[in-house]
């Protein structure tokens, strides 16, 4: 596209440039044979790089015009796709009360045939915590994005209760699980918007939350509080977070929704040891009562789950707690060893 880009340019500007000495020879024939004044000369000339001016921009907005019919094209096409996340009737009304189970699933992303998962099959009791280990690309987030329903098992079924995910309602379903992805976004509203999201919020719960994240006091200091914008685009008053403050922010956002599922995916990549220390200690209070999974490269946090699944190649390698992992002495145990050295 930018090569086709630049020839069109190219071609232009010789347009242009051609237009340009063609308009200052037709003058000055005219000045030299006596048909017109060198006060005219410059009027002819003015009016000739003005229009010709005119003439690229006109050009160059009807491309730009072409170019976005095709991006709305692209965008329409893309709206009328079929859902197939699932619209079922059903109301996980107790999820709290049962667990999750991983059925034979295998699911591969559209276009490809490499398979991210393959053949998991895995029971999550009620109230368990479970953390997932495993090298990148192993298929550890695909494994969440398929429980929270953003995609569908090609073969297999996840169930909840005994029953398949994908006939729950869909809304009903979405507000038993609170994710955090390791791609969160913050948004351009104010601290107290981020976490409830709605007009009516529960003051004492957001500061409980961000108590329990280890940011509160960060944002008690802030002039306008729980009100204060975030980032300064829209707003003079707003403010600018570091990168651990933001994750910390991003974690009072899943504790506030106060869902019998917690999923942290990545939850202290972005802190210093004692932000994350923080975070670790509080872990059993904050998912007290709670099914919660927890994906970590540091493998430190495995010590405090009730048991570790690691995945490799998309597949369950090893399972159990994480003293039985290191005595088995096969993936689990080398990838221990391999960070416990750098702190031995």
């Amino acid at each position: 596209m930018f090569l086709k880009q630049r020839r069109h340019d190219g071609f232009s500007a010789v347009i242009i440039q051609a237009q340009t000495l063609a308009a200052y020879a037709f003058a000055a024939w005219g000045v030299f044979r006596g048909m017109i004044r060198i006060g005219d000369f410059t009027m002819y000339i003015s009016a000739a790089n003005q229009f010709s001016g005119a003439a690229t921009q006109l050009m160059a907005k009807l491309v730009d015009f072409r170019m976005l019919g095709r991006v709305l094209q692209d965008y329409l096409a893309f709206e009328q796709l079929p859902r197939n996340s699932g619209k079922g009737e059903e109301t996980p009304a107790d999820m709290g009360c049962g667990e999750i189970e991983f059925r034979h699933v295998w699911f591969r992303y559209p276009n490809t045939e490499e398979y991210a998962l393959k053949d998991v099959s895995l029971t999550i009791r009620k109230g368990e915590k479970l953390s997932i280990v495993g090298r990148n690309g192993a298929g550890k987030t695909t494994f969440i994005k398929l429980l929270c329903r953003l995609y569908r098992p090609e073969k297999g079924c996840i169930l909840l209760n005994g029953v398949d995910i994908n006939t729950f309602e869909e809304r009903a379903y979405a507000k038993c699980l609170s994710v955090l992805f390791q791609d969160y976004k913050i948004f351009f509203f104010s601290i107290r918007e981020n976490l409830a999201f709605q007009e009516t919020a529960d003051e004492e719960r957001i500061r409980v939350s961000l108590g329990q994240a280890g940011i509160l006091k960060k944002v008690e200091g802030l002039p306008l509080g729980l009100d204060t914008p975030m980032y300064k685009d829209f707003d003079k008053d707003g403010t600018e977070l570091s990168g651990g403050e933001m994750q910390k922010l991003a974690i009072a956002r899943t504790l506030y929704k106060n869902a019998p599922l917690v999923v942290l995916d990545e939850p202290t990549a972005a802190l210093d040891p004692y932000a994350e220390y923080e975070v670790y200690s509080k872990f059993n209070a904050i998912t007290d009562g709670k099914t919660s999974i927890y994906i970590s490269h540091r493998l430190s946090s495995c010590r405090f789950c009730d048991a570790v699944a690691v995945f490799d190649n998309g597949a369950l390698v090893e399972y159990g707690s994480h003293e039985q992992l290191v005595a088995q002495g096969r993936l689990y145990a080398e990838m221990w060893e391999a960070q416990a050295q750098y702190y031995q």
